[in-house]
């Protein structure tokens, strides 16, 4: 019973790097405008500073693939988790404008690293029979952790020094960030990971403490299937040979950000500061968003294999297109303020089981078994490049016309209506072996 605990701990520590994902994405929205305040910053040096996190993210999901094939992506997560609490501390106590980019771009290292090295360790220990629900709890908690980040900053708010409460909401996400690194230092290395370096001693010894009752068939398994890796590994992505995958995963990434999810959870506070809501009003509409997000995406787990992810990108295209309307009517002065908080939750209602639920799921079934971590790496790319673009000229655009950027964020919405319908496979159902004959048919 205490070894099969151990996997659950082991997967329960993994999946806290997206509470600290979602955490450390989401605490900006309460500090903005204490941002441009302290550092006399325009909108486009908030937007830079803002991004200064998403590009980091980038290089983070770049470069952290190499040493996590290397050391492993327990050892890898430990620095990472290093790396959020160092980045929490120097943001909190920064002395100029530098330090805190600097720190930003740290926590974007920290968060961009381990959305790759978690959920790859959470798959390689978990019972393949229970897999998919196991990685699926990395993206509930990075959802739950924009929850927490809106709590923190509206808790932080109400009770902290006015000109120093921005401090404190960056300094928070230091308390989960040190109980990940000293978690991280109760569970074993990937049994996988250990064969995959000749180490099988120690493999076995891991499979006996996440609890495999016969840990020598298990090496067989794993130890079969890895040579069957080394003969593929000469295979390169190409796009004479996947060229409909690669075009699917740039288009589903792409429009996950053109939704324009982040700019609205990132400056969320600002968007309803904009339409007369105070500080303290601000950050309670936040929560609302943000629990929302929570239960939407359980609703988006329980359907995505019952509907289907196509029919959920539907659904959810159209619904955003609409909510997001009616917010630039709102701030066009057409509608009345009061309807900005229900639009902005329905908004979210229609995100998280659509495209917050599928594009992991929908990323990681439409690329054949020898390329699909490398097919996986172009669609993640262009989410954080998408991501940082948008955050960073948002604040700009929204200033000469508040309502413009939630127009062209509905445009992007029915056009990506008209796309799924006219190109997109339902993958619903069809095993990974048999994806790429469905994928060519489709």
């Amino acid at each position: 019973m205490a070894r099969r605990g151990l996997l659950g701990e082991s997967i329960a520590t993994a999946a806290l790097a997206g509470l600290l994902f979602g955490f450390d994405t989401a605490v900006v929205a309460g500090v903005t405008a204490d941002w441009r305040q302290v550092f006399q910053l325009d909108d486009a040096a908030l937007g830079a500073t803002v991004s200064a996190a998403i590009w980091g993210t980038l290089a983070g999901a770049l470069c952290t693939g190499i040493p996590g094939d290397r050391f492993g992506a327990r050892s890898v997560l430990r620095v990472l988790a290093a790396f959020y609490v160092l980045s929490a501390l120097v943001a909190c106590f920064s002395w100029g404008l530098g330090s805190l980019v600097a720190a930003r771009l740290i926590t974007g290292v920290a968060i961009g690293g381990s959305s790759v090295l978690a959920p790859v360790y959470i798959a390689e220990i978990s019972p393949p029979a229970r897999r998919g629900r196991m990685v699926g709890l990395f993206q509930l908690m990075v959802v739950a952790g924009i929850l927490v980040a809106f709590l923190s900053n509206a808790a932080v708010g109400a009770i902290a020094d006015p000109a120093n409460a921005w401090r404190w909401k960056l300094g928070v996400p230091a308390l989960p960030a040190l109980l990940f690194l000293g978690l991280l230092y109760r569970i074993p290395n990937s049994p996988r990971w250990l064969i995959g370096r000749g180490r099988e001693g120690e493999a076995a010894a891991a499979l006996d403490l996440i609890g495999v009752r016969e840990p020598g068939d298990a090496l067989a398994r794993v130890r079969a299937a890895l040579q069957g890796e080394e003969e593929e590994r000469a295979s390169r992505l190409s796009w004479r040979l996947h060229h409909k995958p690669i075009l699917l995963a740039v288009l589903l990434a792409g429009f996950n950000q053109l939704a324009g999810i982040n700019a609205i959870l990132y400056y969320s506070n600002d968007i309803f500061a904009a339409a007369g809501y105070g500080r303290l009003s601000a950050d309670l509409q936040t929560i609302a968003v943000g629990a929302t997000n929570l239960l939407f995406t359980l609703v988006g787990l329980a359907l995505i294999d019952r509907l289907g992810r196509k029919t959920l990108l539907l659904i959810g295209a159209a619904g955003m297109a609409l909510c997001l309307a009616v917010v630039g009517a709102i701030f066009w002065g057409a509608l009345p303020k009061s309807l900005l908080l229900p639009m902005l939750v329905g908004y979210i209602a229609f995100f998280a089981p659509s495209q917050g639920a599928v594009i992991w799921v929908y990323l990681s079934e439409i690329f054949p078994t020898r390329v699909r971590a490398r097919g996986m790496g172009v669609g993640s790319s262009t989410h954080w490049l998408m991501n940082a673009i948008i955050v960073g000229i948002f604040p700009t655009i929204a200033r000469h016309s508040s309502g413009a950027p939630f127009l062209f964020f509905a445009a992007m919405m029915a056009l990506q209506f008209v796309v799924v319908l006219a190109f997109f496979p339902e993958t619903k159902g069809v095993s990974l072996e048999k994806m790429d004959a469905h994928m060519e048919r489709a």
